[in-house]
């Protein structure tokens, strides 16, 4: 009896250490605007409205006039240039344009007593789309608020 009492301890015991394991989830998505027009256009950046990410709005260009563009890429110096007015300049894609945007996202599951795991998944948005892009090449500070 003694014996079945240790084994069912140790038993308890390891599987309880099981759950304990810790994993890290660590999540990079990457957005580019493939085969779009080179702009260079001058508007405010703000947050968006919903979910992470810019816009800019009060855009002016040249070009076809555009209320807006959904930034993507350089999320880190775009973050610094909130409230301002700056001039971008990059690739875009215009509602109705054939343009592309390719979404990239790679996971990695860091596991504390296990094998890591890897994925990557690539999505492409080709053709018309409801939303005009701006991949931003860089970001130039014209004045420090948008009024």
């Amino acid at each position: 009896m003694k014996v079945f009492a240790l084994g069912s301890a140790l038993a308890l015991a390891a599987s309880v250490g099981l759950s304990a394991q810790q994993s890290t989830v660590k999540e990079k998505t990457t957005v580019d605007v493939k085969d779009g027009k080179d702009v260079k256009v001058t508007g405010c950046v703000e947050r968006a409205a919903s979910g992470p990410g810019f816009v800019l709005s009060r855009v002016e260009s040249g070009g076809t006039p555009t209320p807006f563009y959904v930034l993507v890429g350089e999320d880190g110096t775009l973050a610094n240039h909130v409230g301002h007015l700056v001039e971008i300049k990059g690739k875009a894609t215009d509602v109705g344009d054939d343009g592309k945007v390719d979404v990239t996202t790679k996971t990695k599951v860091e596991r504390e007593h296990g094998d890591d795991s890897h994925t990557k998944t690539k999505t492409r948005i080709e053709g018309a789309t409801d939303v005009p892009f701006l991949g931003v090449k860089s970001v130039k500070m014209l004045r420090e608020t948008c009024s």
